[in-house]
Protein backbone atom coordinates (compact mmCIF):
# COMPACT_ATOMS: atom_id res chain seq x y z
CA UNK A 1 0.00 0.00 0.00
CA UNK A 2 1.37 3.45 -0.86
CA UNK A 3 2.23 5.95 1.60
CA UNK A 4 -0.87 8.09 2.06
CA UNK A 5 -0.77 11.96 1.02
CA UNK A 6 -2.26 14.62 2.45
CA UNK A 7 -2.86 18.48 1.92
CA UNK A 8 -2.70 20.75 5.16
CA UNK A 9 -4.06 24.24 4.45
CA UNK A 10 -3.56 27.39 6.57
CA UNK A 11 -5.39 29.68 4.71
CA UNK A 12 -5.86 33.69 5.17
CA UNK A 13 -3.90 34.26 8.64
CA UNK A 14 -3.77 38.04 9.07
CA UNK A 15 -0.94 39.12 10.58
CA UNK A 16 0.26 42.86 11.26
CA UNK A 17 4.18 43.04 10.98
CA UNK A 18 6.82 44.94 9.16
CA UNK A 19 6.79 44.20 5.21
CA UNK A 20 8.12 46.71 2.37
CA UNK A 21 10.47 49.24 1.54
CA UNK A 22 8.96 52.34 1.05
CA UNK A 23 9.02 55.17 3.72
CA UNK A 24 4.95 54.59 4.55
CA UNK A 25 5.49 50.65 4.85
CA UNK A 26 7.99 50.94 8.15
CA UNK A 27 5.43 50.91 10.49
CA UNK A 28 3.68 47.58 10.44
CA UNK A 29 1.03 46.74 8.08
CA UNK A 30 -1.39 44.12 7.88
CA UNK A 31 -0.46 40.96 5.78
CA UNK A 32 -2.32 38.06 4.48
CA UNK A 33 -0.34 34.60 4.20
CA UNK A 34 -2.02 31.55 3.08
CA UNK A 35 0.10 28.23 3.05
CA UNK A 36 -0.62 24.80 1.65
CA UNK A 37 1.77 21.31 2.79
CA UNK A 38 1.91 18.70 0.57
CA UNK A 39 2.30 15.89 3.39
CA UNK A 40 3.09 12.26 2.99
CA UNK A 41 2.85 10.43 6.31
CA UNK A 42 3.81 6.63 6.91
CA UNK A 43 0.75 5.60 7.44
CA UNK A 44 -2.97 6.62 7.78
CA UNK A 45 -3.78 8.14 11.04
CA UNK A 46 -5.86 5.78 12.39
CA UNK A 47 -5.49 6.58 16.24
CA UNK A 48 -6.94 10.06 15.81
CA UNK A 49 -3.94 11.80 17.75
CA UNK A 50 -1.70 14.41 16.86
CA UNK A 51 1.34 12.52 17.14
CA UNK A 52 0.32 10.24 13.98
CA UNK A 53 -0.12 13.77 11.91
CA UNK A 54 1.81 17.09 11.61
CA UNK A 55 0.59 19.60 13.73
CA UNK A 56 -0.06 22.76 12.19
CA UNK A 57 -0.52 24.60 15.55
CA UNK A 58 3.69 24.21 15.38
CA UNK A 59 3.39 26.02 11.49
CA UNK A 60 1.11 28.73 12.83
CA UNK A 61 3.55 29.90 15.88
CA UNK A 62 6.00 29.44 13.56
CA UNK A 63 5.02 31.91 11.33
CA UNK A 64 3.40 34.64 13.79
CA UNK A 65 6.92 34.18 15.56
CA UNK A 66 8.88 34.76 12.28
CA UNK A 67 6.09 37.91 11.46
CA UNK A 68 7.64 39.29 14.91
CA UNK A 69 10.98 38.85 14.71
CA UNK A 70 11.78 41.88 12.33
CA UNK A 71 11.29 43.72 9.56
CA UNK A 72 10.79 41.99 5.88
CA UNK A 73 11.71 44.22 2.96
CA UNK A 74 10.56 41.83 0.12
CA UNK A 75 7.29 39.72 0.34
CA UNK A 76 9.69 37.09 -1.15
CA UNK A 77 12.10 37.09 1.74
CA UNK A 78 8.99 36.51 3.67
CA UNK A 79 7.76 33.56 1.52
CA UNK A 80 11.02 31.98 1.41
CA UNK A 81 11.48 32.06 5.27
CA UNK A 82 7.83 30.71 6.10
CA UNK A 83 8.41 27.69 3.71
CA UNK A 84 12.01 26.80 4.82
CA UNK A 85 10.06 26.41 8.17
CA UNK A 86 7.36 24.51 6.85
CA UNK A 87 10.04 22.53 5.19
CA UNK A 88 11.92 21.60 8.18
CA UNK A 89 9.61 18.73 9.04
CA UNK A 90 10.06 16.14 7.04
CA UNK A 91 7.03 14.76 6.15
CA UNK A 92 6.40 17.78 4.14
CA UNK A 93 7.62 17.42 0.69
CA UNK A 94 6.32 20.66 -1.13
CA UNK A 95 4.84 23.95 0.31
CA UNK A 96 2.94 26.71 -1.48
CA UNK A 97 3.56 30.34 0.33
CA UNK A 98 1.44 33.15 -0.73
CA UNK A 99 1.63 36.68 1.18
CA UNK A 100 -0.42 39.00 0.02
CA UNK A 101 -0.75 43.22 1.26
CA UNK A 102 -3.82 44.13 1.07
CA UNK A 103 -4.07 47.78 2.07
CA UNK A 104 -1.09 49.40 -0.49
CA UNK A 105 -3.73 50.12 -3.24
CA UNK A 106 -6.99 51.05 -2.92
CA UNK A 107 -8.26 48.98 -5.71
CA UNK A 108 -6.20 45.93 -5.32
CA UNK A 109 -3.81 43.47 -3.32
CA UNK A 110 -0.11 42.81 -4.23
CA UNK A 111 1.50 39.70 -3.47
CA UNK A 112 3.90 37.13 -3.93
CA UNK A 113 3.23 33.09 -4.13
CA UNK A 114 6.38 30.74 -4.24
CA UNK A 115 6.27 26.52 -4.03
CA UNK A 116 9.46 24.62 -2.94
CA UNK A 117 10.05 21.02 -2.87
CA UNK A 118 12.25 18.93 -1.42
Amino acid sequence: MAEPRYALILDGLSLTMGLGIHVHEQVPQRVLVDVRLDCLYRAAPTGDRIAEALDYDAIYRGIVTLAASRHFNLQETLCEEIAALCLADPRVERVKVRSCKPDIFPDARVGCEITRSR
